[in-house]
């Protein structure tokens, strides 16, 4: 199928046009949510060339006087079981092990008090010299809310995807079907046993410039590992409601029913999750191998984190560039902006790392630390 033909005139800078066309969206050989693997057809439509970055956050955030949900108190009827001492403005951020884990448990996070997105790793670190790279601890709510101010809008899973394959269809990575190819690293993803060994070999332990690594095929960067990215589309285990019973090739598919995306394990929280695209710098092969276009992962609309940020799109057909912004001038804010603050919903992915239990459990996994000084290392089983 052709693809679609560019617009002549380029909506603003730094964005770069996906010519649109039909492709093979998920895969059959990793993860079941992943599967299965079938074609799709995206249309054409403008991309941010790299996610959105601290700088460009603090111009939206210094025009409107936005908060992000990381920078508001949780109400205490909101977080049932919360510890008192939790409710304050916070995030959740990895704390490397200084030694080998079960990985059957997630041990590694923690619900920081003053981690935001000026605040990355805890109150006392900043965004100092960290400007060209991607802005994290966004809940999905701080990232729509950013798109509806600069006149955008968040990808669909099938849209994030086939701009992330860059033209390769079907291909491994973003690249190519090697991870190294020649032993070269081309994103930014954890080498090591994953979590507590570090190697830095593509020279970075955390986050990363969102330009540090070559851009695809269709000229965008930073698509696979770094952090994350939000995208619009509610998740739903697998590609089954898309593909059954389809008599031709979807076209612009929109993901799952919001109903659908609660975690079933959490009966009693009723938390709605997107569909996070692209793995980040934490994905490693023992552990997360989610540097992939097809890969896909399910989160809380309610949660940010360290590892979790977000770019935007353009549709040409249903949308107008703001001219304002066109000509580079920072659009006011919108009335509705601040009413997506005021009624967000801040309960309870993060509720776990707010609740007595949470704090129990990590008291008694210190305790059996102690008492058995030889760790346990159970890799993820290959898929």
């Amino acid at each position: 199928m052709s693809a679609s033909i560019a617009p002549s005139r380029t909506p603003a800078a730094d964005m770069v046009w996906i010519p649109g066309g039909t492709f093979f969206m998920g895969s059959d050989h990793h993860y079941p949510e992943e599967a299965p693997q079938h074609q799709v057809r995206v249309d054409g439509f403008w991309m941010d060339r790299y996610p959105v970055t601290n700088a460009m956050f603090s111009r939206f955030v210094n025009a409107t006087g936005y908060l992000t949900l990381a920078e508001m108190a949780p109400r205490a009827e909101d977080y049932p079981g919360a510890l008192p001492e939790m409710l304050h403005p916070g995030s959740i951020v990895f704390q490397q092990p200084s030694h080998p884990v079960d990985l059957r448990i997630c041990t590694w996070w923690d619900f920081v008090l003053g981690a935001d997105w000026r605040h990355p790793t805890g109150p006392q670190s900043s965004v100092e010299g960290l400007e060209n790279h991607p802005v994290v601890h966004v809940a999905y709510r701080d990232v729509e809310a950013y798109a509806k101010w600069a006149g955008k809008d968040l990808p669909s899973e099938a849209e994030w995807e086939f701009a992330a394959r860059g033209g390769l269809d079907r291909a491994e990575f973003a690249w190519g079907n090697k991870l190294c190819p020649e032993g070269q690293h081309l994103a930014n993803t954890w080498q090591g046993e994953f979590p507590w060994q570090s190697l830095r070999g593509d020279g970075y332990e955390r986050t990363s410039p969102v330009d540090a690594f070559p851009a695809n095929g269709y000229g965008i960067s930073d698509m696979i590992g770094n952090v994350w990215e939000w995208t619009a589309d509610w998740y739903e285990k697998g590609h089954a409601a898309i593909h059954k019973g389809a008599c031709c090739v979807p076209r612009n598919p929109r993901g799952g029913r919001e109903e659908a995306s609660f975690d079933p394990s959490q009966a009693r929280i009723k938390i709605p999750r997107k569909v996070l695209k692209g793995g980040s710098h934490l994905c490693a092969p023992n552990y997360c191998r989610r540097y992939r276009p097809a890969a896909r992962f399910a989160h809380p609309v309610d949660t940010s984190t360290c590892h979790i940020g977000f770019r935007c799109i353009l549709r040409s057909h249903i949308q107008q560039f703001p001219m304002n912004l066109v000509a580079g001038v920072i659009s006011p804010i919108r009335d509705e902006i601040g009413k997506l603050a005021a009624t967000a919903v801040i309960r309870t992915a993060r509720n776990y790392f707010l609740s007595r239990e949470m704090h129990e459990f990590a008291d008694r996994q210190k305790r059996e630390e102690l008492a058995s000084p030889v760790p346990v290392y159970n890799p993820e089983p290959e898929i």
